[in-house]
């Protein structure tokens, strides 16, 4: 076969759209994950190009944009953002997101789970870690022959980050104490609101950027306790906006001090 596992390929018949890395490979074709979104994909070897160097320049511009927003004035004040444990079925994506938050100066806990295993741990994790921000995250899919997008059983994980979200929220059923961001590609976005979710995945069930639960996490971890979220200007800084993450309006996690 003439690519081999590891490399970094793009997909023509879908316009070169995303990058993934080859994980596996067989007689007819080769296993795909996504490097940015959060997605496995498989494909024939004609339809594949070894990725061009200019997504890898988009995506640091992207998280260049990101850092340069979250800049704060430490002059004379100095500032205890909000506690962030972040929950994810996917180790490669977790390390990105700790990554993340460990540029913008975060606390930040990190947990690989399975999906299925998230919400049986939740509470033991929650009472230890005691967190503002709680994300539930990794793979998910929405399979159109399995049923309509409002039937939990046409998706291959939402179940499991409701179930978490539920275990979560009857920890702690505060909305502003802890702020649940739960979901992943193409996610039952309806459902995991109604079940607790402060921010979810996803409204037009299309693929997540794998960073997307990490700058809503982020973001409100560095908003003003104080104030009111500006909703659509955080939605805004994820990669697809309001098609990929929804939400509702709360509160900021950061307490602002003076002087330093």
């Amino acid at each position: 076969m003439k690519y081999k596992i590891g490399d970094l390929v793009t997909r023509k018949s879908y316009g070169n759209d995303l990058v993934f890395k080859i994980i596996a490979t067989n007689e007819t074709e080769y296993i795909l994950k996504g490097i940015y979104v959060r997605l496995y994909a498989d494909s024939k070897e004609e339809d594949l190009e070894i990725y061009k160097e200019e997504k890898e320049e988009e995506e640091k511009e992207f998280k260049e944009r990101l850092k340069e927003e979250n800049i704060l004035n430490r002059d004379e004040y100095f500032y205890l953002p909000g506690k962030i444990l972040h929950i994810d079925g996917d180790n490669e994506y977790l390390n990105k997101c700790l990554d993340f938050y460990k540029e913008a100066n975060l606390w930040a806990i990190g947990v690989c789970k399975k999906e299925e295993e998230i919400a049986p741990s939740l509470e033991e994790l929650l009472k230890e870690h005691n967190p503002n921000i709680l994300v539930l995250t990794g793979h998910d899919a929405y399979y159109k022959k399995k049923g309509d997008i409002n039937e939990l059983n046409a998706y291959k994980n939402s179940i499991h980050f409701i179930n978490a979200v539920n275990v979560a929220r009857k920890y702690e059923d505060s909305h502003e104490k802890l702020i649940i961001i739960a979901g992943a590609c193409q996610s039952n976005y309806d459902e995991l609101i109604r079940a607790g979710a402060n921010f979810a995945s996803s409204p037009k069930r299309i693929n997540i950027h794998a960073l997307d639960p990490a700058i809503i996490a982020s973001s409100i971890s560095l908003s003003d306790i104080t104030m009111d979220i500006d909703l659509k200007k955080i939605i805004e800084k994820t990669k697809y906006g309001k098609d990929g993450i929804g939400g509702i309006k709360t509160k900021g996690t950061m307490y602002i001090g003076y002087p330093r």
